[in-house]
């Protein structure tokens, strides 16, 4: 009798043949041993160690660990992965080798000492088994590592903040700086292990490494070589658009808000949200396919140069009158031509069309050519001309506007211009050779639809599937500090964020294991419509509840980006200054740099009839005439009121005798603010009860 056992890998096998009583030739492949075997219970215990040892599984490490990465120093610096259960693993490091053995699950981790910044290292990493491979890590520095999280703003890349920055992101090169970017990715089951594989992954710093990276990253991992002059790890972790709820921890929001993470079991039937998402890309593709169809710009081809428009209205584009029908956003499209003049000198050049901001998708076409197309609102249209497409004399521009929801418009207060030469990229100054484009179009209905139906499934809203996915593989990754850049989606809905903030930094500080894990977090830019009256504003309570965490929770600091909004753009481009505020958090914060001055703080109030004096924590710029106070009485009825600024004192002035509540830069966009700090911080938005 006979018999084999083989290891469903194909590398292992032991085969077995009846000699006599209690007696059995054993061969087992690969480990090239032969054994005769005298007890049936020694034959099975034989098999099984062979399987055991020649399994096959390859000792892994997660995404995070991969050439050319950044570890953090001077502190114990975790390393883990997976293997077979109880096997050994050996890593060898900056010249020296560490073992550890895998658990019953397979998971093994070892804690590298506290070394200093230095590099670059090669890291070995291999297993016990005899058919585990070494892997092996090239060119890793020991340096600072910081984690960039949040939603758009921190999304906002070195491409979009380019032409403010233009000299800055061309001549800059900096191989000691590392670029990493976690992929997108939701969980609405639970926390995963890993994160999925990445294309910017520990790249160094050059411009087009860093074209589609984080502006802020890009920005801090800048300022902060220059500042320390060791390597930098920047991994950027963010998703716009998503609400704070989407980056807790399930057993965190259980807790206090279970209704939260009940919504989000709703989508665990991932063939529902297959289907769904499939039934909303097939709808999207027929709405299309009939608005393409029923257009009749599409089928005369109102982009040629020589299409008579000469019975299309004139309009002007912030009018918005003529983007309805009947008061109501027309839904479909719409198109528009504007005719430029371009002199024999500018003809055949290459060019740049700056259209500012428009809402919602738009396709753009010069003389008959696209030359760009945008699917949303928010990113500005930029739009390069080709050389040999501007002709003398005439040439025509024509948007063709697509809408699904809401009114198409221009956005006010951006460039709409074709720049020449070599600075036509640049907005910080303004290109010098232009051609200014008229307020003025010409105006064609294309064709009105109903709107697109679609059921909402993008579980990067959802409590928990962000944490789930792209936050807990990451730890314990070996970091210095995390920067927060969140909170435009929580401005409809501001009372819990205090609560919610506080809850995401502890749960996060736990993962880690590290109860001070320095936080810096972004205070909302202004943003929308100025007004002169006082306002009961979501963006200001939100501010309040990211100042309020940072005062009550150890190791936080607040950056304030309160003066470098805009108005028109959600989105506003001044990074480099955000990272520059960012930065002197983490000098004193993780450098230890006391003589750091951070945002301002009230130490003590005084009240004597109409007079309020505010003692802060640090000298101010004296000031005359400060602007964005006001004051309340019991009836919680604020009223503008004015201030100075002198020494270390703000002076208020208020229109109330006995005020009980004062506040400061209290609005969606208090574009007066004028009160600083010596250091030349803003005073912050705040509301201090007297």
């Amino acid at each position: 009798m006979s018999f084999k056992l083989s290891h469903p890998s194909k590398k292992t096998s032991v085969s077995c043949r009846f000699i006599g009583k209690n007696v059995y030739f054993c061969s087992i492949k690969i480990l090239t041993v032969t054994l005769l075997i005298m007890n049936k219970k020694i034959l099975f215990w034989a098999a099984l160690l062979a399987c055991a040892l020649q399994s096959g599984a390859k000792v892994t490490l997660p995404q995070m660990f991969q050439n050319s990465m950044v570890l953090q120093r001077n502190q114990p610096v975790p390393v883990w992965g997976k293997a077979d259960a109880g096997e050994a693993v050996t890593i060898t490091f900056n010249k020296k080798t560490y073992v550890t053995t895998a658990d019953g699950e397979g998971r093994w981790r070892i804690d590298l000492p506290k070394m200093k910044a230095g590099g670059p290292y090669t890291m070995e990493v291999k297993g016990g088994g005899v058919n585990s491979e070494k892997i092996v890590l090239s060119d890793v520095m020991i340096g600072d590592v910081w984690l960039c999280s949040g939603q758009s703003n921190i999304d906002v890349t070195i491409e979009r903040v380019y032409p403010w920055y233009t000299k800055d992101i061309d001549s800059y090169e900096n191989p000691q700086i590392r670029l990493f970017r976690v992929q997108n990715e939701t969980d609405t089951h639970g926390v995963r292990d890993n994160i999925r594989p990445t294309t910017i992954n520990w790249k160094p710093v050059t411009k087009q490494n860093a074209w589609l990276f984080s502006a802020v990253g890009y920005f801090l991992g800048k300022r902060m070589f220059e500042k320390s002059g060791v390597p930098q790890g920047i991994i950027v972790n963010s998703w716009g658009g998503t609400p704070i709820e989407a980056w807790i921890s399930a057993d965190s929001l259980q807790k206090e808000h279970p209704m939260l993470v009940e919504k989000t079991k709703l989508y665990q039937n991932d063939d529902y949200v297959r289907t769904q998402m499939r039934a909303n890309m097939l709808i999207s593709q027929q709405w299309n396919k009939l608005l393409d169809e029923k257009d009749p710009g599409k089928r005369v081809d109102f982009t040629a140069l020589d299409y008579d428009d000469s019975d299309w209205k004139e309009v002007n584009q912030y009018s918005m009158e003529w983007a309805k029908i009947g008061g109501r956003g027309i839904v479909g499209s719409i198109w528009l031509r504007q005719h430029v003049t371009v002199d024999k000198a500018h003809a055949g050049q290459p060019a740049r069309l700056l259209l500012g901001t428009l809402f919602d998708s738009d396709v753009t076409y010069v003389n008959g050519r696209q030359v760009g197309s945008t699917g949303y609102q928010y990113p500005p249209r930029r739009y390069d001309i080709p050389e040999g497409l501007l002709r003398e004399g005439d040439n025509v521009i024509t948007i063709r506007f697509i809408n699904k929801n809401g009114t198409v418009h221009f956005i006010k207060e951006k460039p709409y211009l074709i720049a020449f030469g070599d600075d036509r990229q640049s907005l910080n100054p303004l290109p010098t050779d232009v051609i200014p484009l008229s307020e003025t179009w010409k105006h064609h209905v294309g064709v009105v639809m109903l709107g697109c139906p679609s059921v909402d499934v993008s579980l990067q809203n959802l409590p928990t599937t962000l944490y789930n996915a792209v936050v807990h593989p990451l730890a314990p990754y070996a970091l210095s500090g995390i920067v927060w850049y969140q909170g435009e989606s929580n401005t409809g809905h501001p009372w819990p964020y205090e609560q919610y903030l506080t809850m995401m930094i502890n749960n996060w500080r736990a993962l880690w294991q590290q109860p001070q894990l320095p936080f810096t977090i972004v205070q909302l830019a202004n943003y929308m419509e100025p007004s002169d009256q006082p306002q009961n504003s979501g963006w200001a309570q939100l501010r309040e509840a990211q100042r309020l965490a940072a005062k009550k929770l150890d190791c936080v600091e607040l950056a304030s980006a309160i003066d470098l909004g805009e108005t028109v753009d959600i989105h506003p481009l001044r990074k480099r200054e955000v990272a520059e505020r960012i930065g002197l958090c983490f000098d004193r914060m993780v450098y230890g740099d006391k003589r750091v001055r951070l945002m301002p703080e009230i130490v003590s109030s005084v009240v004597e009839n109409t007079t309020i004096t505010l003692t802060f924590d640090q000298p101010l710029q004296d000031n005359s005439q400060l602007f964005e106070f006001e004051t309340a009485g019991s009836d919680g009825r604020f009223l503008n009121a004015t201030a100075r600024a002198e020494g270390n004192t703000i002076v208020i002035t208020s229109p109330i005798a006995n005020p009980v509540r004062v506040r400061h830069a209290w609005k969606d966009n208090p574009i007066k603010l004028n009160a600083y700090t010596k250091s030349g911080l803003p005073v912050g938005p705040f509301e201090h009860h007297l």
